[in-house]
């Protein structure tokens, strides 16, 4: 992978800043993103990460702090940075009232590329997010899907260094998830480098060679994402759907097993190293409403950040 060959620092932020008023959406955070690697901001609305990748393309100022990409400063009026940066956006931003090709073409005037250049660059971009059918078609008549997919290529007619992915797959089905993880995973052996924020965390462990979480405009843990599972939950989660008045038995029968437990509701979580063990004593147990499976990024997220909703 690109990112192995090349662990210089692309992205450097130091005690990162920003506020609105008296609100702190991002509080004195530190990262750094390598070149051709995909960096994951991950947490619940409101956790600080669209404020935070806003700062790196240059669409909103930091408040305190130092933050720079490729070498340089970033702040509103990097021009450069903008330039060699392809935005995908969480929301559709295209004009329904131009056809699929008008839309790129408006677009590949804000970078002041040619027009003899960004007619060749337009068709490879569309046939490489398989629109080439849809050249004239006007945006409504397109799905959510091939929206999604228009943004994609939208974002890649400045032939960008660094890519910024939105929650790219927002509201998408699992056909077209897949083919943007497919296309976004195409670009980063290509060597571009990524930023991804999502509240998917399958994408997040689909896509991505490190991720932090962010909370309340922290950043709570960074780290590989199959490293972070390990370390925070185990390897599987049993899941036992009981009573709370069965809590502490079941603690003292299992906790030598576990690594951790968490009661949720109805249920009650043991984390585990191995589920073997704790297997074969819950069939000694005769419990009903019982399952293992492989712990996942989400487990780690609900643990990090809660399970309760945030408003």
């Amino acid at each position: 992978m690109a990112f192995l060959k090349a662990m210089d620092a692309f992205i450097t932020a130091r005690d990162l800043t920003k506020k609105y008023g008296e609100l702190t959406a991002v509080d004195r955070i530190s990262f750094e993103i390598r070149e051709g690697e995909c960096f994951g901001f991950l947490g619940p609305n409101g956790a600080g990460k669209t404020s935070t990748v806003k700062i790196i393309h240059c669409v909103s100022p930091l408040t305190s702090g130092t933050l720079s990409v490729d070498g340089m400063p970033a702040h509103t009026g990097n021009r450069a940075i903008k330039q060699m940066t392809g935005v995908i956006p969480q929301e559709i931003t295209l004009d329904p009232d131009l056809t699929v090709t008008e839309n790129m073409t408006i677009f590949a005037r804000f970078f002041d590329i040619p027009r003899r250049e960004a007619r060749p660059r337009i068709d490879e971009l569309l046939k490489f997010v398989e629109l080439e059918g849809k050249r004239t078609s006007k945006i409504d008549e397109l799905s959510t899907g091939m929206k999604r997919r228009l943004l994609v290529a939208r974002a890649l007619l400045n032939r960008p260094k660094l890519i910024v992915a939105d929650e790219p797959t927002t509201g998408l089905d699992p056909q077209a998830r897949h083919m943007i993880w497919q296309r976004l995973r195409q670009l980063k052996t290509q060597g571009a480098t990524l930023i991804l924020t999502t509240q998917y965390m399958e994408e997040a462990q689909q896509l991505c060679d490190r991720i932090v979480v962010m909370h309340q405009g922290k950043i709570l843990r960074e780290g590989l994402p199959l490293r972070l599972i390990e370390e925070e939950i185990g390897r599987e989660v049993v899941e036992i759907r009981i009573g709370r008045e069965e809590d502490d038995r079941l603690i003292r029968e299992l906790g030598s097993f576990a690594c951790g437990h968490e009661r949720v509701g109805d249920t009650l979580f043991f984390y585990c190293r191995d589920g073997h063990d704790i297997m074969r004593k819950l069939v000694e147990l005769d419990l009903p409403n019982t399952w293992t499976r492989p712990a996942t990024l989400e487990d780690v997220f609900l643990k990090l950040t809660g399970r309760g909703l945030i408003e």
